[in-house]
């Protein structure tokens, strides 16, 4: 999607100017050059092309390989998958701190899940007589059957991070009769499993990472591409040349997916297509049908992107995390575009429109996720007056909305700069890094 848009964009930059000069071909460097109209590039100068095709290549890297989207779900066909994949590439690329949280939230939730399958299954092996005396506050049961004891290899070796992502991007399908009912949450799972209406899943962490199609091999060229595009911008700052808003918006995006892909989903399984099927057992009453179906209580946006069911949770590290993620990387993503503070801007408005709109791009994500926390954490509101509280316990979420569509406006306008700043580059952005600079070498 994001390389379409850029050559939609290279193919549209020699219409938009304003003299009436002859349009240059496709590798013509000399786009209407701010300084010099007999500037020539030099036969080793990168062209527009080339730099645009990079961004794009990166950008892809950074939305698609390294966004491992969940389970589809039953009866969802290609079409939809597909769909929900290009959002989630469109979002990545749109908002990478929102991302970054959920990516946060995931990770802690996979630790958790690993660990309340791992108390109830100490739990049972401490008991002689079967019977399980504790179990997670998560869990609303407090019988444990013999099964779990019969799980051999998956409950010696215990659940891990693995199995927690794998358990929350709908990786266990309920069977009933025979036949498919409803993809199990977490918490479903665990309190099915307690009851003794399923059976302990009995799958390994290499069985998950055998149904993943990113391995650790795959997951380091992903890193090593974007970190390549990082050194090469740090190249260039370090040996004075230009650098196009373009690749700025790139190196922010990059910042932000190897945070989020080389450490909070590193242990996450990528393009896994076939859930874990569990059978009900048939001793017991079916079910209700909704189960994991129903998502009242999930925002729209996580609903369609990730398609599962999000419970809020009041555990105030969980939160934290999350808005520290959060808040944390949109102003990293913002402070990164304070690198195009004095970009030469072909004039003077675009030039305050684009400070103006990182800048408050910073403020309303650290804002917004302020009063996600503040909603999140009702106790915080002991500090206010009373007038205050029930207006925040009210409009909290409306005002979040309306911050939400100020951000999005910001963001628009920043991509706006960036597409039209390609109409109008200083010269040296298209001079190349000298690395023999950096390589030792004996002088004559």
């Amino acid at each position: 999607m994001m390389i379409l848009l850029l050559c939609a964009v290279l193919f549209g930059v020699p219409f938009v100017r304003a003299s009436l000069v002859s349009l240059p071909s496709l590798n013509d460097t000399c786009i209407l050059p701010l300084f010099s109209n007999n500037w020539q590039p030099s036969p080793d100068a990168r062209t527009l092309w080339v730099i645009i095709s990079s961004c794009g290549l990166t950008l892809f890297a950074c939305t698609w390989t390294a966004v491992p989207p969940d389970i589809p779900r039953l009866g969802e066909g290609v079409v939809v998958v597909t769909v929900r994949r290009l959002l989630l590439m469109f979002v990545a690329y749109f908002a990478p701190e929102l991302m970054a949280a959920w990516a946060a939230w995931q990770l802690i939730c996979a630790r958790q899940v690993a660990k309340d399958f791992n108390d109830v299954i100490g739990a049972q092996r401490a008991q002689p007589n079967g019977d399980c005396e504790a179990a997670p506050q998560s869990s609303q049961a407090v019988v444990l059957p013999r099964a779990i004891l019969n799980s051999n290899e998956s409950s010696s070796a215990g659940w891990t991070e693995t199995h927690g992502f794998f358990a929350g991007m709908g990786g266990f399908l309920l069977y009933v009769d025979g036949k498919p009912w409803a993809t199990l949450t977490p918490d479903e799972l665990l309190r099915f499993v307690c009851e003794g209406s399923v059976e302990m899943p009995v799958i390994t962490k290499a069985d998950i990472e055998d149904r993943s199609k990113g391995d650790v091999l795959s997951r380091c060229i992903t890193i090593l591409q974007l970190g390549w595009f990082f050194i090469q911008i740090i190249a260039r700052y370090a040996q004075h040349l230009h650098t196009t808003l373009l690749e700025l918006d790139t190196l922010a995006v990059v910042l932000l997916t190897i945070d989020t892909y080389g450490l909070l989903w590193w242990r996450k399984p990528k393009d896994v297509q076939r859930p874990h099927i569990v059978h009900w057992n048939s001793n017991f009453p079916p079910p209700r049908e909704c189960l994991a179906n129903d998502k009242r209580r999930t925002p729209m946006l996580l609903s369609v992107l990730f398609n599962r069911k999000v419970r809020r949770s009041h555990t105030s590290a969980r939160n934290m995390t999350t808005f520290l993620a959060g808040g944390g990387s949109g102003v990293l993503f913002a402070v990164m575009h304070t690198l195009g503070w004095n970009f030469v801007f072909p004039s003077h408005a675009e030039r305050v429109l684009w400070r103006m709109s990182f800048v408050g791009k910073a403020g309303l994500s650290l804002t917004m996720w302020s009063l996600w926390y503040l909603d999140t954490r009702p106790s915080e509101y002991k500090g206010l007056s009373g007038k205050a509280l029930y207006f925040l316990s009210v409009h909290l979420m409306k005002i979040i909305g309306v911050l939400g569509v100020i951000y999005i406006l910001a963001r628009l306008a920043i991509i706006t700069l960036i597409m039209l700043s390609l109409r109008s580059l200083p010269q040296g952005v298209y001079d190349t890094i000298a690395w023999t600079k950096y390589i030792p070498h004996v002088g004559t």
